[in-house]
């Protein structure tokens, strides 16, 4: 096979979540979270578990650094919950919770790994959302004061800060799906969320500067393939609606082209949306095309869709025609939709330079009588999207380093504990951490800079 090549100075990571990894959900001053709140819900989580341990990061840090080092991996994308700094929302900050990240970002310089750090990973303060949550604007303004206190402290050391992880998960699957904390299903909520959540976004961006200078600011967007096989052109129009409301709602207005107006078109027709749009003010949009050093790209699929039968816009999910190898998440395997995915983003937003901040799979495999876990089919999938990164990158895409999903095993949200997206076995119960094979294969690439085809 003919090993792939990748710039120098390409960026090899992983990725973590707070709420996935740390538990420690109560310690240290830390004030509660919506996902605290959620998980401890009965009837919300699959295997009615919380993240009150995870991984329990919070006190195994040290070794978890070292797991990294000893991979080689040259950065760690982790998140900073919100309630460990701030368990009002707002107001009295908490020294225990910032040093928790300042004693993180340290140890990960002192290992020579270039710490990553995401602001808001979905565990809101509950005091916050007793306030009306990002449904309510309020919570835009808290979120820079919550920002300006991070970076004032960490800002003199993290270089590289991505302000939001996936405002769609935060806005549709939040709080019109309701799958995810707070658990609403109100489709008013999530067109306010979404826009308070880039709202947000854009007024971060010249704090972290300001408070960080020389850094990168960027965001990092969920994106999905959407494609039919359908021959109609409702199947061809359903797809576009999928791409609108899951895509091109969140990174149009991030590049001054404002909220698709075929679907702000599409979502009045249905009802789901007023037209006057009340939460958007004068100038928002401005604040929301801010300039950004970076875009964040999470994949991890493609879903295939036909129209509804009663001509109805909203897309239908066409399984009969799924017929690629899926994983344990039910998630059809397609890295030829990365590839499409990047050069879009280059060619029609020209965000600048690109980082994949999320991308793996979820597999069950565990350890055998050795103690070995042969997860293969991981091998496999992140292989195939790497080869699909490299060809993004000799098309011209400007992607400059890629973040596997995830160091550990950890709390998959709603899934609770029944999926595993980790390169290191976690045993819930001891804690114990087991490389997978994957990781040993992909220290193998991070040392080459490359791909085997």
């Amino acid at each position: 096979m003919a090993i792939q090549s990748f710039p120098a100075g390409f960026l090899w990571g992983s990725a973590t979540a707070s709420f996935q990894v740390e538990g420690a959900w109560a310690e240290d001053g830390k004030g509660e979270s919506i996902w605290d709140r959620f998980t401890h819900t009965p009837g919300k989580i699959e295997d009615a578990s919380t993240g009150d341990v995870a991984c329990d990061h919070y006190h195994r840090w040290p070794e978890d650094i070292a797991l990294m080092q000893s991979l080689g991996l040259q950065a760690y994308r982790f998140s900073i919950a919100w309630p460990r700094i701030l368990p009002d929302g707002v107001g009295a900050v908490n020294p225990r919770g910032l040093d928790f990240y300042s004693r993180l970002v340290d140890g990960l310089l002192e290992a020579g790994i270039i710490p990553f750090a995401t602001l808001y990973h979905w565990d809101l303060p509950q005091a916050q959302q007793d306030r009306g949550g990002w449904p309510a604007r309020v919570t835009a303004e808290a979120f820079v004061e919550y920002a300006d206190v991070v970076s004032r402290h960490l800002g003199d050391r993290v270089k590289h800060w991505i302000t939001h992880n996936e405002p769609w998960c935060v806005a549709f699957l939040s709080h019109q799906i309701g799958a995810h904390a707070p658990g609403w299903q109100d489709w008013g909520a999530a067109f306010a969320t979404a826009h308070h959540v880039l709202l947000s976004h854009g007024w971060a961006v010249p704090v972290l500067r300001r408070n960080s200078p020389g850094s990168e600011v960027g965001i990092t967007l969920n994106f999905e393939a959407a494609e039919t096989v359908g021959r109609r052109p409702a199947d061809r129009t359903a797809v576009n609606w999928f791409d609108g409301y899951f895509n091109r709602w969140f990174v149009q207005p991030l590049y001054g082209r404002r909220y698709p107006a075929d679907m702000v078109a599409a979502f009045t027709d249905a009802g789901l949306l007023d037209p006057a749009m009340p939460f958007v003010q004068p100038g928002d949009f401005d604040a929301i095309a801010v300039p950004t050093d970076f875009l964040g790209v999470n994949y991890y699929k493609r879903s295939l869709f036909v129209a509804a039968a009663d001509d109805n816009p909203m897309p239908v999910e066409d399984t009969a025609n799924a017929t690629l190898p899926h994983t344990d998440m039910n998630w059809e395997i397609y890295p030829e939709g990365l590839y499409n995915l990047l050069c879009r983003l280059h060619f029609e937003y020209r965000p600048g330079k690109l980082y994949v901040t999320e991308n793996g799979a979820s597999y069950k495999d565990g350890p055998d009588a050795d103690g070995v876990v042969h997860d293969q089919r991981r091998i496999d999938y992140l292989r195939s999207h790497f080869v699909a990164a490299h060809r993004a990158l000799a098309a011209g895409v400007p992607l400059a380093g890629y973040f596997v999903w995830s160091l550990l095993d950890n709390f998959e949200w709603a899934r609770g504990y029944l999926q595993r997206f980790g390169i290191i076995w976690v045993d819930y119960a001891t804690q114990q951490r087991i490389p997978k094979d994957s990781a040993r294969w992909l220290k193998g690439v991070i040392a080459a800079n490359g791909v085997e085809e």
